[in-house]
């Protein structure tokens, strides 16, 4: 059942899949399609749904986003390029059990961010960022500290998509690998500039939508309709076994032999149990579950995108949609990775460790179950991705930009046009740095191969995971004091890298970019800043307690040049302290709960199993299926019908029948209404006779 691929020495080593004007096409005619499609929506939105850009507007979206939305934007903003691209390659390094420690990693800060989202509800309604919040709460050294945080977790995370994106767009057309990165990004700006972070959630949902069906279709063929779990199974129980003679015969030409051991997987796994692919019980798994726990911690938790997306859900929707994306996001990781990246096994596709650390086992499968269609499905699914994140990290940017430089720093006393404009000009800048970026990664990127999307993505805990606990107990507790977070971010920051280069200095070859990249360094630089940060922190507002008032954070807030129903529409009914205590009661009960079993109990309940049977096997795919059909239908029709009025009102608009209907109720009314008139008027002249 092995597949060989003859004269091939990767993969991705002979003709790309797809001619190079389709590169081209993705990047400029396909961008500019739902450029052109998303500023009509807005249009429309402004036109008939009665919406009106101000400052506001712009950087809030109302604060009325419901439930499907928020969900749909959580799912949109946390499918980055790695989400299709690295569990896959985590499922190819380590088996089953790198989806799941990809899935569950980052599904647990997403449950438990929607604690703080109704916290942020309750105790400051009228933020627009979360380092407004530090500001007021911690005064100036504070505020600095955390705005550079939140633009270095900007920066990973547009640097992640790019590197993805655009390694992923080189190899699969051929296009020049620094074109495509400065071209993918560039037509998110003008809808973002257009409609802000409204515009930002439409297109995220079509995004979302798109991504899902597509998974849908990968899933389906794999396991369904060209293979089975069963025959997988098998597969995957044949490339464990093999011999090293046995790997290198199947990785041969006649030519002579391409075949290098570690160079591609094949044979048993070091450090998994009995060697196998089909176990939880993986120490580089273990490793890697950890890592990507405390990197999307800072990735979550200091990214102001979802911050911005907690400010514009309603009360009763905020906290409800982060659990709600959480659980569908869940699937993509999972459900993807274990169908992709387990194909790429089972069948031998000779995709290097180079390639898999730039995300092409996807790639790699989809082209060999679809051939060109399959490369045009994960370009698409890709690019999908890539501008709907870079679209929330663009108007985050903006906002911070905005209220946390120029109003704070420059202009005190800024109107909301003066915001507005200054937010669409940090957008169009912001583009401009993710083509420089991009130009910049590239290059280093070729003088060192390893320095791929899987570096980054291992590496960022290092960087941001230091801010993760000082963001938490801004919220959440009142002693939290200001020189314990400044000190816990910096000096975490400090500790992480300089233990994180010392490992790696241990390691043979000292310290070698690769070095760096290995997941021991990783982990150690990843615990030291989130451990060493939240001792500091406590320990220092435990010593002097802070005993903050909780009522000096929202007073201290302010909307500028606020229209009466953005006011208004922060004394609504769901922002009475009742119904947002009863909201934090659900949250804390649902979101710890559903994080302790996804990280806790669900990976203790596999080691029983040991080394998967074909009927457990088989359980686990059935999961993941389920799982992914009820996600996809879940977050393409909530959304829908939430907005179901909305959509009604433009078609109305559209058409001309909301004239027809309001004529028509007039009259039915008239009809109804002149009756009662006239016995009204009788009975009255009756009393004055």
């Amino acid at each position: 059942m092995l597949q060989k691929y003859q004269g091939l020495e990767s993969f991705f080593a002979g003709t790309p899949p797809l001619d190079e004007w389709v590169g081209w096409f993705l990047c400029l005619g396909f961008g500019c399609f739902f450029c052109v499609f998303t500023l009509l929506l807005v249009y429309l939105d402004q036109k008939y749904g009665g919406t009106k850009i101000t400052s506001e507007q712009f950087n809030t979206a109302g604060r009325s986003v419901q439930v499907g939305l928020t969900a749909s934007v959580i799912v949109s903003q946390w499918t980055w390029a790695a989400t299709l691209l690295q569990s896959s390659n985590v499922a190819w390094g380590f088996g089953v059990s790198g989806p799941f420690w990809y899935a569950s990693g980052a599904t647990v800060q997403i449950l438990l961010f929607g604690i703080l989202s109704i916290q942020l509800k309750a105790r400051a309604k009228k933020a627009h960022t979360v380092c407004e919040m530090v500001k007021v709460r911690w005064g100036t050294g504070a505020h600095i500290t955390f705005l550079i945080f939140c633009f270095l977790a900007n920066t990973i995370v547009t640097s992640m998509l790019i590197l993805g994106g655009a390694a992923t767009v080189n190899a699969l057309t051929g296009m020049d690998v620094i074109a495509a990165g400065f071209l993918i990004p560039v037509f998110v700006i003008p809808y973002t500039m257009a409609g802000g972070l409204k515009a930002t959630f439409m297109a995220s949902y079509v995004h979302t939508a798109i991504i899902f069906l597509i998974l849908v279709v990968f899933m389906y063929t794999v396991y369904i309709k060209t293979y089975s779990s069963d025959i997988i199974y098998d597969m995957m129980e044949t490339v464990t076994h093999m011999s090293s003679d046995e790997c290198e015969a199947a990785f041969s030409t006649d030519a002579g032999t391409f075949y290098e051991e570690g160079k591609y997987a094949c044979g048993p796994v070091p450090d998994n149990l009995r060697g196998s692919y089909l176990t939880m019980l993986s120490v580089d798994g273990i490793r890697f579950g950890i890592i990507n726990l405390i990197g999307n911690f800072g990735t979550v938790f200091v990214d102001q995108s979802y911050w911005q997306s907690a400010i514009a859900a309603k009360p009763a929707a905020a906290h409800k949609g982060y659990m709600l994306g959480g659980l569908v996001w869940f699937t993509i990781p999972f459900t993807l990775a274990t169908s992709m990246g387990l194909s790429a096994l089972a069948l031998q596709l000779p995709v290097t460790n180079i390639e898999s650390g730039r995300g092409l086992v996807p790639a790699a499968v989809a082209v060999h179950l679809f051939g060109g269609a399959g490369a045009w499905m994960i370009a698409i699914m890709l690019f999908m991705a890539i501008i709907s994140t870079g679209s929330a990290e663009s108007i985050a940017v903006s906002s911070i930009v905005a209220y946390d430089i120029y109003r704070t720093y420059i202009n005190p006393k800024a109107t909301g046009k003066q915001i507005l404009t200054v937010s669409r000009i940090a957008i169009c800048v912001w583009g401009a740095f993710m083509g420089v970026l991009s130009a910049i990664l590239q290059v280093i990127g070729e003088s060192e191969p390893s320095l791929g999307l899987g570096w980054v993505y291992t590496f960022m805990g290092n960087a941001i995971g230091s801010a993760v606990v000082p963001l938490t107990f801004l919220l959440l507790w009142k002693d939290a004091n200001a020189f314990g977070a400044i000190a816990g971010a910096w000096i975490g920051l400090i500790l992480a890298i300089s233990c994180w280069i010392l490992h790696a200095s241990t390691l043979e070859g000292g310290v070698t970019v690769a070095n760096l990249g290995t997941l021991d360094a990783n982990l150690t630089g990843n615990l030291m800043a989130i451990l060493s940060s939240g001792l500091i922190h406590t320990v220092s507002s435990l010593v002097k307690p802070q005993n903050y008032d909780w009522k000096d954070l929202d007073e201290g807030l302010t909307m500028c040049d606020a229209e009466d129903e953005d006011e208004a529409a922060l004394e609504d009914e769901d922002y009475s302290p009742e119904k947002l205590e009863v909201a934090k009661g659900w949250i804390m009960k649902w979101g710890i709960t559903l994080s302790f079993v996804l990280f806790i109990i669900w990976p203790l309940l596999s080691i029983p199993a040991g080394v998967f049977t074909k009927d457990y096997f088989s359980f686990w795919i059935f999961v993941a299926l389920t799982w992914g059909f009820l996600a996809t239908a879940v977050i393409i029709i909530l959304p829908i019908w939430e907005s179901k009025n909305s959509i009604l009102a433009v078609v109305a608009g559209i058409t001309g029948l909301d004239v027809e209907i309001k004529e028509k109720k007039e009259t039915e009314m008239k009809n109804v209404m002149e009756p009662d008139m006239q016995t009204e008027a009788l009975t009255t002249q009756a009393s004055a006779l």
